[in-house]
């Protein structure tokens, strides 16, 4: 059932009327035109400081702790992802790797309850950076042992390596194209939880 609020009254000739309440704005009188309609004043002064609120709620009580937790989740699935479709094709398809700033985003954005704050930006970025770096060790680590198994080795590298052994083997056959990929998944992990509008005061 449709109530007055949900129906922007007709406008007549030389006649409009407040979108919201629908009474009749004489010439003079004061209003804000916008692009969903003109409001009276009161009207106005309502509606925006109640998106204000809204606003400025989804910036406060944030649990950081879930936010990492969902974070992590999301860049495994986006990491799953990627090393599960290099192992199915053997191809390595970095377009793919986006997968992982977008699901660490919504998993940050998702175990908040939609919070957004510079701070989650930041979470969500670094996390989906971790991400990265670990998917591109599980596809090039998958490739070294294809290499290896046909020259007749069987050395297996390790499913949690070492800051130095990550950094070895990520960096084999790192070039433009993959530091493209890690901007674009870095971007969508940032702007997922990043405040919709600047709310103003404190």
């Amino acid at each position: 059932m449709q109530t007055q609020s949900d129906v922007t009254p007709p406008s007549t000739e030389g006649q409009t009327l407040c979108a919201e309440c629908g009474i009749s704005l004489f010439e003079g009188q004061d209003r804000q035109p916008t692009d969903d309609g003109t409001f009276c004043r009161p009207c106005f002064e309502r509606l925006t400081h109640e998106v204000r609120q809204a606003l400025a709620s989804q910036e406060r009580d944030i649990d950081y702790p879930m936010a990492v937790v969902g974070g992590v989740g999301g860049a495994a699935i986006g990491v799953v992802a990627w090393w599960g479709f290099t192992v199915l094709t053997n191809i390595s398809f970095g377009l793919v790797a986006v997968v992982i700033g977008f699901a660490t985003g919504k998993g940050v954005s998702k175990f908040t309850g939609g919070k957004r704050h510079l701070n989650l930006q930041i979470i969500s970025a670094l996390i989906a950076i971790a991400g990265f770096a670990y998917a591109s060790y599980l596809v090039n680590r998958s490739f070294f042992h294809a290499a290896l198994a046909e020259q007749g080795q069987g050395l297996l590298l390790p499913w949690l390596p070492s800051p130095s052994l990550l950094y070895a083997v990520v960096s084999a056959g790192f070039g433009v194209m993959d530091i493209v990929f890690l901007a674009i998944l870095t971007w969508e992990a940032w702007k997922i939880p990043a405040p919709l509008l600047t709310t103003g005061g404190a």
